[in-house]
């Protein structure tokens, strides 16, 4: 297949995705994009960058690179007919072709950035995916004091777990005057109620997104489709969190970062956990495998009193499922899948995989409410 042809199959995929998932907005000014551009509408920049794309058109998230530059132009109100599209006017629906070539022919130079890094989809939804899978090492036995590992942080929206709250399937967990609220629509039994406390919780990122900084903040919020009001609400609600008290996220790539963080003296009776989502097909190869040989490494190393951890919620390649997967040491390490979420945390399938005891719990420091709601007739 050419990268013309692997080009349109992406743009293609992306465009039966936002509409399965409720972006018919976002699914016409990608497939405008696409349309424009086999047109010869898309300029020497935009359009040739686009259809000679070196790499992996879908795993780079090229439809979303670039689409989030127009929703850019619209948050910024500097299209009239742009904006008529995403407040879905008809006749600008209809015409949405010819309005896309006519904006990348006036504003090339401000879309071609949007093409030099993959999308900041940084999304507070997903820590409910965390929350379930430390809920689940928790009723399985290891001590219940967790350090966290992130990588991809991004804005490091993941990394305020601690300031939410859920519920997750009738389980409360997190303080119950919290600024902002999770509540996924839960699918399967609930997770195992076990508290627990965390001892740090630290990331990083290739190029982390400050959030007090408007502008990074508003790109930040660009790459969010239009459809989703509550995700933009959320967003909203994130960044004012992070601006009070910002997350400790630093400045690195993720191979290098998490082997200096393995490197680190370990406590007793704290479990070292490397968390990520949504980032695993932005790591090219070789950085994966150096990942992974690292956390075999220490895995190989750790004891009941300083368990390892691999939690992780990323897409499998093969049916575009997002997938809770969870790896622990000392033990074989195998992954087990806990359930699938919807990449925005709409949803959680969870598949109740049983909680056999296999640990003997060394701390028992509660300073995380978990309550289990109980509903009457």
């Amino acid at each position: 297949m050419s990268k013309e042809q692997k080009v349109r199959e992406a743009f293609a995929n992306q465009i039966e995705y936002c509409r399965a998932n409720g972006a018919p907005i976002t699914a016409r000014i990608v497939e405008a994009i696409i349309e424009a551009i086999n047109a010869g509408d898309g300029g020497d920049g935009v359009g040739r960058r686009v259809l000679d794309w070196n790499g992996d058109p879908l795993a780079d998230a090229l439809p979303l690179r670039i689409t989030g530059g127009f929703h850019a132009l619209h948050l910024g109100g500097q299209h009239d007919r742009l904006s008529a599209i995403y407040n879905g006017d008809e006749a600008a629906f209809a015409d949405a072709v010819q309005i896309i070539a006519d904006i990348i022919a006036s504003d090339e130079a401000a879309l071609l950035p949007w093409l030099d890094s993959p999308p900041q989809t940084n999304e507070a939804g997903r820590s409910s995916s965390y929350m379930a899978g430390l809920l689940w090492l928790t009723a399985r036995g290891l001590p219940p004091c967790y350090e966290l590992l992130e990588i991809g942080s991004s804005a490091g929206l993941n990394l305020l777990i601690d300031r939410y709250h859920y519920d997750l399937g009738g389980v409360s967990v997190g303080p119950d005057n919290a600024r902002l609220s999770f509540k996924p629509e839960w699918q399967g039994p609930p997770p195992p109620a076990a508290p627990f406390a965390f001892e740090s919780i630290r990331g990083c990122d290739i190029a982390p997104v400050d959030l007090a900084d408007p502008a990074q903040a508003r790109r930040l919020t660009a790459y969010i489709w239009p459809e989703h009001q509550v995700r933009i609400e959320r967003m909203d609600a994130a960044i004012a969190l992070v601006n009070e008290t910002p997350p400790r996220l630093e400045a690195s790539g993720a191979g290098d970062w998490i082997i200096r963080q393995l490197a680190k003296p370990q406590k007793e009776g704290v479990t070292r956990v490397l968390m990520h989502s949504i980032v695993w097909q932005y790591i090219d190869r070789e950085e994966q495998e150096h990942i992974t040989q690292a956390m075999e490494a220490a895995g190989a190393k750790a004891t009941a009193e300083r368990p390892l951890v691999w939690l992780s919620l990323e897409a499998n390649r093969e049916n575009y499922r997002h997938e809770l997967v969870i790896r622990h040491w000392p033990g074989d390490g195998q992954p087990v899948k806990l359930g699938e979420a919807h990449a925005h945390g709409a949803w959680v399938k969870w598949l109740g995989v049983p909680t056999r005891q296999s640990y003997q719990p060394i701390v028992y420091i509660i300073l995380f409410r978990i309550t289990r709601q109980v509903q009457t007739p």
